[in-house]
Formats: structure tokens, C-alpha cells, sequence
């Protein structure tokens, strides 16, 4: 297992649920955190539990709606300012929307095919010249189980999950000789303020996944020698 002591993360998402766990996570392994998130007070909260779980490591925030190029553009210029490498990237922002195809406001589908699809693009597309100078890399994408089979009411986020899976094997057939570790996670419900909001459970919220379980599991894959990674892998609630 390698050490993950003196590397640098950029997480999207960052201020709450599973990015803050993910950040709260790398944070005990020693890794420098560049956190990304729409809520200011959000980040500033993650930063701070961060430097108070190791104070040697660097934290830097930057607010951003990764659904606008431009916003994406300017936070890597912001962040990397600073920081000498990105070694780590972990696509985690997303959005939720619940409704029937004729129901659901044609709006909402666009917005989430905006930030889960196109954001996540427009976040590797501005990120990747950075992991590309270090010698070894990683980019973990979230994605879902709802994008490995339609489900009722979920067409939005199920289309724009199953659009990561794809896109995120292809940029992994694209730069694994370049040294850069890709890899989709399909997450089936875990308790965060999104999935409560939508009634994802029934009621008691510690049946189904914790953002932390997924963060052991990240960094537990993170820690693989560099010779080896998981490709995809789903990680599911025991009994919901």
C-alpha cells in the first residue's frame, strides 16, 4: 500500500455529505486539500475541522457552480495559484431531481444534466494538464447504481449518472498509459442531506450507507499500489 502523506486533492462538492467526509478522510492521511463547493461558510466549516484533524497540511476553498465553465476556470486558477501539484481529483458535486418525464419541469432535467454530466467534464477537462505532469495520477468519479438501469422518476439523474459511467471509462482508456488512475464509483443510497431531502429512505437514515463508508472505501483504493486500480466498482447497503 502507498502512502498518501504530502499529496494534493482537489474534491468537488466539498462542503457537505460526501465530499466533507472524503476531505475529513484524506485530511488524516496527510493529504493537502483543494476544496470546491457553491456554499462559502460550507467550505470554510470542512477547512477548519481539516486543519484542526492535522494543521501541517494546506487547505484552500473556492466557491463554484461547476455547471459554468468559466466558474470551473476560475477555482483550478484560484486553487492552483498556491499549490505545487494535484494529484488527486475526486468528482463528487451533484444534483438530484425526482419527478416523472412529463412531470419533472424540463428545467430541472437540464440543470442536472448541466452540473452531473457537463460539470464533470468542464472539472477533468481544466484539472487533467495537472495530473498529467505528476508521474502517477488519480481521477475518481461518483456516479450512481440509478446509472446502471433506469429507474421511475429518476430519467434526469439516471441519464446523467449512466453519461458519467461511459465518459468516465473513456477518459480511463485514454489516460491510463499516461499514469493517471481512473475510476467510476456506482454509490447506491447514502444518507446525506440530498437523498434524505428526497425521501430515499424510510425514515431511519442509518440502515443505508454513510458518506464515511464511502470515504474508507476511497481511501483504501487511493492506497493501492500504483500498478494496480478498480476500474468501477458499486458499494451497497448491507440490508436498507
Amino acid at each position: 500500500m502507498q502512502s498518501l502523506n504530502g499529496k494534493t486533492a482537489l474534491i468537488t462538492g466539498a462542503g457537505k455529505g460526501l465530499g466533507k467526509a472524503m476531505a475529513l478522510a484524506l485530511a488524516k492521511e496527510g493529504v493537502n486539500l483543494l476544496l470546491v463547493g457553491r456554499t462559502l461558510s460550507d467550505l470554510e466549516t470542512v477547512a477548519s475541522e481539516a486543519k484542526t484533524i492535522d494543521d501541517t497540511i494546506s487547505v484552500s476553498i473556492s466557491t463554484a457552480d461547476i455547471s459554468e465553465l468559466q466558474e470551473v476556470k476560475n477555482s483550478v486558477n484560484e486553487l492552483t495559484e498556491n499549490a505545487a501539484s494535484i494529484d488527486i481529483l475526486i468528482n463528487n458535486a451533484g444534483i438530484l431531481r425526482v419527478g416523472g418525464i412529463l412531470d419533472l419541469p424540463i428545467e430541472d432535467f437540464e440543470n442536472t444534466i448541466k452540473t452531473n454530466v457537463l460539470g464533470t467534464y468542464y472539472v477533468m477537462h481544466e484539472v487533467l494538464p495537472y495530473l498529467t505532469q505528476q508521474t502517477s495520477s488519480d481521477i475518481i468519479n461518483i456516479a450512481s447504481t440509478a446509472g446502471l438501469k433506469g429507474n421511475a422518476n429518476l430519467s434526469a439523474y439516471g441519464a446523467s449518472k449512466a453519461a458519467v459511467i461511459n465518459m468516465t471509462e473513456a477518459v480511463m482508456q485514454e489516460f491510463r498509459k499516461k499514469g493517471v488512475r481512473v475510476t467510476t464509483i456506482n454509490p447506491s443510497t447514502i444518507a446525506t442531506e440530498m437523498t434524505l431531502n428526497a425521501k430515499f429512505t424510510d425514515g431511519n437514515e442509518d440502515r443505508v450507507l454513510q458518506p464515511e463508508d464511502l470515504a474508507y472505501l476511497i481511501v483504501s483504493h487511493l492506497k493501492l499500489p500504483q500498478r494496480a486500480f478498480v476500474k468501477d466498482f458499486g458499494l451497497w447497503s448491507t440490508n436498507p
